[in-house]
């Protein structure tokens, strides 16, 4: 077949853009590392002597990665003075650590992809799965700080208010598990926001638990928090008045088995919330830049660690909210429906 030169330069000139992008996320890691975003943020214009300074860094290699942002879009920069400015919509996504937009950890995410790669070989060759734990360690940073800023923005105001009656029962006194809690935040958040609930977290990485441990604790909620090392299908039952599970069902080999498990451990009038990332039930529908990261991250992680388990399922990132909620009913769960959705999110609530 001939060769149609439009497409072929329009598609040499999206992957060029998008190596450019590649050696950008090298630039923000370096720049969040080094302190040099947080350094620039309210001071206005700054010359890279004056960064310099600020960072305690080298001015040649200063001068050399503000360049790299201003060539990027990253940073403002003013040709009369030759100085470089973080805006205050710049400041959001790369300075401020608490901003829900804050995006420089998801970097480390990208890091470990790379880290991983003679293991994703190896998979896709053998058919094998690659386990949580057995990730390069920047991926349990970078998920956790990624999802905890999510969750602080809308966890407590939005999500949970989704649900019918969970925040009243919250407010008085409930007990609520946090299946597959990672580093904890999400647990800690309810904790922090509900003063009069009991929360247990339960992950299978013991080292996420080690985290979680120490994150309650500065926080002050460790007399309300309990993290344990236990599977999704392991726990303690407590008659949980809310079951969790944040992002993490679709990585499971045995999701229908987790549910099940949850809606035994739940009280009667009882409530399991679920996280999963925002997709469409089929592919056409998931052609987008959100799509393909998910559809990248469940390369290299959800579905490698759900085949480690070999198990009855294999549903990565972008299940859909059909086979989810088809999912839940097989469990047993009487009532599902879908809550509500974000960008990047689908929360669906199920009930006995």
């Amino acid at each position: 077949m001939a060769v149609n030169q439009e497409k072929l330069d329009a598609l040499v000139g999206r992957l060029i853009t998008e190596i450019s992008a590649g050696y950008g996320g090298v630039m923000v890691a370096l720049g969040d590392k080094l302190g040099l975003y947080k350094a620039m943020a309210g001071a206005g214009p700054l010359s890279s002597q004056e960064l310099a300074r600020r960072s305690g860094c080298a001015e040649r290699y200063v001068r050399e990665w503000l360049n790299s942002q201003v060539a990027g879009g990253y940073l403002d920069y003013h040709p009369l003075s030759r100085t470089y400015e973080l805006s205050p919509e710049q400041e959001a996504v790369l300075a401020n650590e608490l901003s829900p937009v804050f995006l420089p950890y998801a970097w480390q995410i990208v890091a470990s992809m790379w880290a991983d790669e003679p293991k994703t070989l190896a998979a896709f060759r053998s058919g094998k799965g690659v386990s949580w734990g057995e990730h390069d360690e920047r991926l349990f940073c970078g998920i956790a700080a990624f999802y905890r800023n999510a969750c602080s923005a809308s966890l407590i105001d939005a999500w949970l208010p989704m649900l019918d009656g969970v925040t009243d029962k919250l407010e008085k006194g409930a007990s609520v598990a946090d299946v597959g809690c990672g580093h904890g935040h999400s647990t800690v958040l309810m904790a922090k926001a509900f003063p009069e609930s009991r929360f247990w977290g339960f992950d299978t990485h013991e080292e996420s638990i080690d985290i979680a441990r120490r994150v309650a604790k500065a926080a002050g909620v460790e007399d309300r928090v309990q993290f344990e090392i236990a599977k999704a299908d392991g726990y303690e039952r407590r008659g949980y008045d809310l079951v969790c599970f944040f992002d993490c069902l679709h990585d499971m080999g045995r999701p229908v088995e987790a549910a099940r498990y949850a809606s035994s451990a739940m009280a009667e009038d009882g409530t399991l919330m679920l996280i999963e990332p925002f997709a469409g039930d089929r592919v056409e529908e998931n052609i987008n830049p959100i799509g393909r990261l998910y559809y990248a991250g469940s390369t290299t992680m959800c579905c490698a660690h759900a085949i480690s388990e070999k198990g009855t399922h294999v549903l990565g990132a972008q299940a859909g909210p059909q086979q989810l909620e088809t999912l839940l009913t097989s469990a047993g769960f009487g009532s599902v429906r879908r809550a509500g959705t974000t960008p990047f999110n689908l929360i669906i609530e199920a009930r006995q």
